[in-house]
């Protein structure tokens, strides 16, 4: 017997209590019998304006998710998937492994699709050497940012991390705002653009941005939900996102 709607696969997503942009736009990129199912890691303090606070963030996401990964498999997933990105990245490529391996081992061996692995397959995936990042992170946000896609060889040219106040804080940047950095990171030698931080709105902008700029622009929730889908044999082509759902 499979499940009457996630008759494909069902998806737990790990997401902060605080994010309200991540549940949305999956659901949004959603694809037939493929159902997606969250905890919610509790964030008691949010303030994320100064590295201090970026680093209590992680502290408080890092003693909740044990909880939150042993409730999501009570509802028996077939995959798991990351609703945030700061954790994916911090650490650099050893980092990122590390919490992959913990979330297979509290859920019991399932895949997990985190964001900063998706930004990767999709770079290489483009042929892209030089990149530009957008973040709503504080300078050591970005460092680790840096770091991780340095490890993995590709010359990061510029970040823009826009130092949200909170986590909350981080839905609430405007288009506008966002369309100025997506500029700013730009250049004439920069092959794509890489947009972290799970609860900014980014996906449908991305798509956008892709066609005045003539270039890649990847959307974290859009890269992650991509990975998430691709790593399951689904192949259905998702529009409106970003060339790397509908192409790809």
């Amino acid at each position: 017997m499979t499940d009457r709607l996630g008759y494909r696969r069902k998806f737990g997503v790990i997401a902060p209590s605080t994010n309200t942009i991540v549940q949305p736009e999956f659901d949004m990129m959603r694809v037939p019998g493929v159902t997606s199912h969250y905890g919610r890691i509790l964030i008691r303090d949010g303030r994320i304006a100064d590295d201090e606070g970026m680093q209590n963030l992680l502290v408080q996401i890092r003693a909740a998710m044990a909880d939150c990964v042993e409730g999501i498999v009570t509802m028996e997933p077939d995959y798991m998937v990351m609703g945030m990105s700061a954790e994916t990245f911090w650490d650099g490529v050893e980092g990122n492994r590390q919490f992959v391996q913990q979330i297979k081992d509290l859920s019991g061996g399932l895949g997990v699709a985190t964001g900063a692995e998706a930004c990767e397959r999709a770079l290489q995936l483009y042929g892209a050497k030089k990149i530009g990042i957008v973040t709503p992170y504080t300078p050591i946000g970005d460092e680790n940012v840096r770091k991780f896609f340095t490890e993995l060889g590709f010359e990061v040219d510029k970040i823009k991390g826009l130092s949200c106040e909170s986590a909350v804080a981080i839905a609430h940047v405007s288009e506008q705002t966002l369309r100025e950095a997506i500029i700013e990171v730009d250049g004439p030698d920069v092959d794509a653009i890489v947009q972290c931080g799970t609860n900014l709105c980014m996906t449908q902008l991305a798509d956008e941005a892709e066609r005045w700029l003539g270039k890649p622009v990847i959307a974290i929730n859009a890269a992650t939900w991509w990975m998430a889908l691709r790593e399951n044999g689904i192949e259905d082509k998702v529009h409106g996102f970003g060339s790397l759902l509908r192409d790809h």
